[in-house]
């Protein structure tokens, strides 16, 4: 996705950061955007999935910059393929920040997750058709 598609698109996932998310230099930790990319996918590969689902891997997470306290983080996801029982979604993560007297939407992240369609904890079930 390019700077410029996230405007087409809704995000799937959206919020902001507050000072207790950051470190003492106002950086937003690295875990904290994790979790959110986690459930940011999470919802995509549930809707799909219709049902419950567990995450398998990460297959990519690159931090391309940092995140700030009172940024307006949105997540946009997609999913990249269906397998029998498996799901691989891809993650955009943008922030708007105000800076300089006005507002910038910035690329913060992009990753890659496998979920596993789960019936119950530890059993997986397929992937219904479309």
């Amino acid at each position: 996705m390019h700077e410029e598609d996230h405007i087409q698109q809704q995000p799937t996932l959206r919020l902001t950061t507050l000072p207790n998310d950051a470190n003492q230099k106002g950086d937003i930790f690295g875990g904290w955007l994790m979790s959110k990319i986690d459930i940011a996918a999470a919802i995509e590969a549930r809707l799909r999935a219709k049902g419950e689902v567990a995450t398998v891997a990460v297959k990519e997470l690159k931090f391309i910059q940092p995140l700030f306290v009172y940024d307006l983080v949105s997540f946009y996801t997609k999913l990249e393929s269906v397998g029998k029982t498996s799901l691989t979604i891809k993650i955009d993560v943008y922030a708007r920040r105000f800076d300089g007297g006005e507002y910038n939407t910035v690329r913060v992240s992009e990753a890659v997750l496998v979920f596993c369609a789960i019936s119950e904890p530890g059993v997986k079930r397929l992937v219904p058709p479309e």
